[in-house]
């Protein structure tokens, strides 16, 4: 089985990380720093972003903006496009 090895979760990105300081990501949505980021709405997470393309309610789940590591569902993420 091919997928066996494949179902290990990649790491969750750290805040802390270069690009994800850059894009100002956040775990927590409601942790955005408005000043810095106004034109965040609390509407706004990586689970209705459409570069992320983790299942539905899961915890995590991939983006395209950080390839081999996971977002939170409930983060954000100055990058974020709401899916169509």
């Amino acid at each position: 089985m091919a997928g066996a090895a494949h179902a290990q979760a990649a790491p969750v990105v750290d805040e802390n990380d270069a690009q994800a300081k850059a894009l100002g990501y956040a775990a927590d949505s409601t942790k955005v720093d408005a000043k810095k980021y106004p034109k965040h709405a609390s509407t706004q997470l990586c689970s209705n972003c459409t570069l992320y393309s983790g299942k539905a309610g899961e915890a995590s789940g991939p983006c395209g903006i950080f390839p081999g590591k996971h977002v939170a569902a409930k983060g954000w993420c100055s990058a974020y496009v709401k899916k169509a």
